[in-house]
């Protein structure tokens, strides 16, 4: 049978980013992004091979952005696209597999938007483009809490009154599930070991970051209570009431400085990028030095308490753009684990950047490794497999 080809789909509110995955190569057919969906300055960006192109497409939305991208992607695919695989970010306790998209999968999507209700309105827009444009190929659902559904009960469960999770679904979610499950996968094929029998903490760091615990293949512990950007990672409760007494700040005000003015920006008072902040750092900026520090310390500090969930460690993977590109950040994190015996070698450290994958730990320690990730694949891989 011919190597397939799937369209990956990732739509956001004013962004659609897209990967045309063969089955038989690990490097994209093509790939790329619109940005600035709805405005004036929306802009259609792709790459081909080493061969980059782009196309203004103003005030378009995710339809129009698809119908301008759909001949490109078929000319890239030799006319052969087999199915569409769409990143949906939350599936709620309705879904713990990637499935096939019909009606009764829509409208229990736009049933899960409260959960999301910034980020899963898009995702609903971006399948029905796709649904209206390619009508006759088999599109498949991919969610990014599914592969957490494997966490146990008394992982999920909030300390809350019964009623609220039973009534309104309220528990522990945890995402970035299509990269740990990629990652942990390539990490045990890397260290000889079968992933069905093997143990990882991983570490996906991004603009957005999560720490996971996976046993043979399944989450049994993961979190999102991590300083990120722009956000503020775990704090007390209580702090939403100081916050209202003190500064007289409604819930509007208080999600807004907690999600958007706080984490790496907040605590530098000069960038949510951890690339300018390494730079800050290195020219003595307090300010970018603490920033980092209460980054890595904060993530090691999860790392340990998600570990909480393991029988045995058989290593600590590194992956996301911080994760794969930044030494800093995976040494100081290390320095803050000894207690598992963790420790870096140096220049395997160092060499590890730009899709640079393998192990940086030193001898005689356990392993850890970086791992680049690849999500889109993943999506494809779940997406044949239902094709199959």
């Amino acid at each position: 049978m011919p190597a397939r080809n799937i369209l990956v789909i990732h739509a956001r509110r004013h962004v659609l980013r897209f990967a045309l995955v063969n089955e038989a190569h690990s490097r994209f057919i093509l790939h790329g992004r619109a940005e600035g969906l709805g405005t004036r300055n929306a802009e259609l960006h792709w790459q081909r091979g080493g061969d980059k192109d782009s196309l203004m497409i103003p005030n378009a939305d995710h339809r129009a952005a698809l119908s301008q991208l759909l001949p490109i992607v078929q000319g890239a695919a030799g006319g052969k696209l087999h199915g569409v695989g769409h990143h949906v970010l939350h599936g709620g306790e309705l879904f713990s597999a990637a499935c096939r998209i019909d009606a009764q999968v829509i409208r229990r999507l736009q049933a899960l938007a409260p959960l999301a209700p910034q980020q899963m309105p898009a995702s609903i827009t971006g399948i029905e483009a796709a649904l209206h444009l390619l009508p006759n190929l088999p599109h498949v659902a991919v969610f990014d809490t599914a592969f957490h559904q494997s966490m146990p009960e008394h992982v999920y469960r909030l300390a809350l009154p019964d009623a609220v999770y039973r009534q309104h679904g309220l528990r522990r979610y945890a995402f970035h599930g299509n990269s740990h499950r990629f990652v942990s996968h390539r990490a045990a094929e890397l260290s000889g070991l079968a992933s069905g029998d093997s143990c990882w903490l991983s570490a996906h760091l991004g603009d957005h970051a999560s720490a996971c615990a996976i046993v043979n293949g399944q989450s049994l512990d993961a979190s999102m209570n991590l300083v990120m950007a722009t956000r503020s990672g775990d704090i007390d409760p209580h702090l939403y009431t100081q916050l209202h007494r003190s500064l007289g700040w409604d819930l509007e005000k208080i999600d807004q400085v907690l999600r958007q003015e706080s984490g790496l920006l907040g605590l530098s008072e000069l960038s949510g990028d951890l690339r300018a902040l390494e730079q800050a750092r290195e020219q003595g900026h307090a300010g970018a030095t603490l920033a980092i520090e209460v980054y890595c310390y904060r993530l090691a500090k999860t790392l340990a308490a998600v570990g909480c969930a393991l029988p045995r460690l058989d290593g600590l993977i590194f992956t996301g753009e911080i994760g794969e590109n930044s030494p800093l950040v995976r040494s100081r994190t290390v320095d803050h684990l000894r207690l598992l015996n963790l420790a870096l070698d140096t220049h395997a450290n160092a060499l590890c950047v730009r899709g640079v994958a393998g192990p940086i730990h030193k001898r005689g320690h356990p392993r850890v490794l970086v791992v680049p990730t690849n999500e889109e694949r993943q999506i494809a891989l779940d997406t044949l497999a239902l094709l199959a």
